[in-house]
């Protein structure tokens, strides 16, 4: 996880309170919204020192998202779910509070689709094999971890995925946040349940070239074990993986 930049979006600041939707927030939660910024992580990372655990940052818009591998992530304003989640206290592997999130989205956007959503190693939202929400992980100077999605609700790309659903980006959060707190204590097996990729054929494309094989593990830390076409198996923490048709 990268560090994050410290410069306030010069474009909006973070409300005192925001709107909950209906049925209000779930407790212990902490949730901002603005109308339009940069980037929801951007700003939450500027006002970190000043904002509590479990702080939320929601956009209408953002003008200067990002994705991984500093992919750009926009949308038309009020049409999906931009925020970012701030959390301070860190468990020893911080990879999973991303984890988490991730789960957190499939959990919630399950009873809203009529589709079954899964995940893509590490941590993509997909519907019918098409990606639905992407997130990125990015660590404070103090070591807390932002964790920013984007989830398409209302308008999604040309072929990606979105919710057939009446909900609003509002409403998606709440469940999301819910779903978070209902996670257990430990998450490995309900991740490994969750990720389609796993015995999947994939290709993974790495910094200094790609790999193809099948994805046969993940690792408690959260590493793609993946067994290439030579029978050697490589234990992967970075990578793009495209999930093949069967040889």
């Amino acid at each position: 996880m990268e560090p994050l930049g410290h410069s306030p979006s010069a474009e909006s600041e973070i409300a005192e309170d925001g709107q909950a939707p209906s049925g209000g927030w779930p407790p212990g939660w902490t949730v901002h919204e603005v109308t339009e910024t940069g980037s929801t992580n951007t700003d939450l990372s500027a006002r970190y020192l000043s904002l509590p655990d479990r702080s939320v940052l929601r956009a209408d818009h953002q003008t200067a998202g990002r994705g991984r591998l500093d992919r750009r992530w926009d949308a038309p304003p009020g049409s999906n779910l931009l925020a970012s989640l701030l959390f301070r206290k860190v468990p020893a592997d911080p990879g999973e509070l991303m984890r988490r999130v991730a789960l957190a989205a499939v959990d919630a956007v399950r009873p809203l689709s009529t589709q079954s959503p899964a995940l893509k190693w590490p941590n993509d939202v997909l519907l019918d094999g098409r990606k639905l929400a992407g997130l990125l992980a990015q660590r404070t100077d103090d070591g807390s971890v932002v964790v920013g999605i984007g989830l398409n609700v209302g308008w999604a790309p040309e072929g990606a995925a979105r919710l057939d659903t009446n909900a609003t980006p509002g409403e998606v959060l709440a469940r999301l946040l819910a779903a978070y707190d209902s996670l257990p204590d430990d998450v490995e097996a309900h991740y490994r349940s969750a990720l389609a990729t796993l015995g999947a054929r994939v290709r993974v494309e790495l910094p200094d070239g790609h790999l193809v094989g099948t994805a046969v593990d993940v690792d408690r830390d959260g590493r793609l074990v993946v067994v290439d076409e030579c029978a050697i198996s490589h234990r992967l923490s970075i990578g793009d993986v495209v999930h093949l048709r069967p040889a």
